[in-house]
């Protein structure tokens, strides 16, 4: 009964068009919600990556850091008595 009333609606050239037409709405929302999520994703990975370069920022301050920092107790002192530390 119900193939029957199936395949007698979508036999009429409005049905087919309306399928088209729903098909085609179907195809652009998905199209819109997969560009959506796209975008999130690439939002997420731009914040990944500048949370990154801060951190590596950062860890290269400190290797410069202690790239200069004074070798023993007898650097320490020469520094503090030359006004360099």
């Amino acid at each position: 009964m119900i193939g029957a009333l199936f395949t007698a609606v979508a036999g009429s050239r409005w049905a087919s068009q309306a399928i088209a037409w729903a098909a085609l709405a179907g195809a652009v929302l998905l199209f819109l919600m997969n560009l959506r999520r796209a975008g999130e994703r690439a939002g997420r990975l731009a914040e990944r990556l500048e949370t990154m370069e801060r951190a590596n920022e950062i860890q290269r301050h400190m290797l410069e850091a202690a790239a200069d920092r004074p070798r023993d107790r007898d650097d320490l002192a020469r520094r503090l008595r030359d006004g360099r530390f």
